[in-house]
């Protein structure tokens, strides 16, 4: 089988008259360099990045036609960087080795890996009960019992829970359900567990990202969808009053509305019961409108939570306020791209966006 890329690929040389950029990158397998040994037998790289429950991922197809490649040990240590040739190479951080799959004729080795912070004990299932604590505490404990590092942000640290259990659930399933409930990230990267409001614009040690300006040159293919079935232009949340054990609820986004999404579960008090509403809303509003960009020369440096605008699409498109909901970066026969998943972005300034906090935790 002839390899379909090279450590120095070009990028759809024929696309533009110019010299094209070349793809780089530098691959170590239990911190010994294979970059040079893979760059003959590479048919396609990827790496997946995502701000949802679902770790990041990493795909590598090599060519195996000779029989010379060993298979990896599953657990084995993968650190990636990429980038392109003559500038510095992005590091996209360290996989763990899940799942190896060896076909053919002719014969190649698939490789997949996940984000190697997203330990298999983060998946047993515990019990727990948690009462009067804030998020905080809850995230540094969990964070302590995996050996990794805390990154909560300000807003959400202080938000006191009432009660909540965790009931024959994972660590992991059980923060990705707390975090749902107040419109948060939640992930594990490079030995940190994050725990940060959705759409503030910025990174896990608090600096502000620059808004990302991309134009229809910038890219080969788009996909931009309004949904109706997600439009509710309000959310409801019941609780109980401590006082009286009377059910009360509470509606995000006002009470004259007709279309009012009802959430299921009742909330233990009135602001755990507002958070929860005003999470669902800011994720339907989201939802309403969403964008698939594949971007021509990849941007290895972008990844979920970047703030987005674009400009040279219909109006529509380029008056929304755009946010990185995943980012794919691909090398292959097609070259080395970027395809991002975009989502409505909400405006950090807004009232709405401010009052999500403030009376979420009291």
């Amino acid at each position: 089988m002839a390899n379909s890329l090279t450590r120095t690929a070009e990028r759809n040389p024929d696309r533009v008259g110019r010299t094209q950029p070349q793809a780089d990158y530098k691959i170590t397998l239990d911190e010994k360099d294979l970059s040079s040994l893979i760059a003959p037998r590479l048919i396609s790289l990827s790496i997946s990045e995502s701000r949802a429950e679902e770790s990041d991922t990493l795909d590598l197809v090599l060519d195996d036609s000779k029989g010379d490649l060993a298979i990896p040990k599953r657990g084995a240590n993968i650190k990636v960087s990429v980038g392109w040739v003559g500038e510095p190479l992005i590091d996209k951080g360290t996989f763990t080795v899940d799942e190896i799959e060896h076909s053919g004729a002719p014969d190649i080795v698939t490789i997949r890996a996940r984000s190697a912070s997203m330990t298999s004990a983060m998946h047993e299932r515990r019990e727990k009960s948690w009462h009067g604590v804030n998020i905080g505490a809850i995230v540094r404990a969990i964070a302590s019992r995996h050996s990794l590092k805390p990154v909560v942000a300000d807003a959400l640290a202080k938000v006191v829970i009432a009660h909540i259990d965790q009931t024959h659930e994972s660590d992991m399933s059980f923060l990705t359900r707390l975090a749902k409930r107040y419109d948060a990230v939640m992930n594990v990267k490079d030995l940190r567990l994050l725990f940060m409001p959705i759409g503030t614009g910025k990174t896990a040690s608090g600096k502000s990202l620059s808004v990302l300006e991309l134009t229809r040159a910038s890219g080969d293919q788009h996909r931009y969808h309004i949904s109706q079935r997600e439009s509710y232009a309000a959310v409801r949340a019941h609780y109980h009053s401590n006082a009286k054990g009377k059910r009360k609820s509470i509606v995000i986004g006002g009470e004259n509305n007709k279309n009012i999404k009802v959430l299921p579960e009742d909330y233990a008090t009135e602001a755990e019961a507002r958070a929860a509403a005003s999470a669902e809303f800011a994720r339907t509003q989201r939802a309403q409108a969403t964008k698939g960009y594949t971007l021509a020369l990849a941007r290895p440096e972008l990844f979920p939570e970047m703030p987005v605008t674009v400009a040279g699409f219909k109006p529509e498109i380029d008056k929304t306020p755009w946010l990185v909901k995943k980012a794919t970066h691909s090398m292959g026969d097609g070259g080395f791209v970027t395809t991002l998943e975009l989502e409505m972005r909400d405006d950090p300034t807004s009232e709405r966006h401010r009052s999500h906090f403030r009376r979420g935790g009291k």
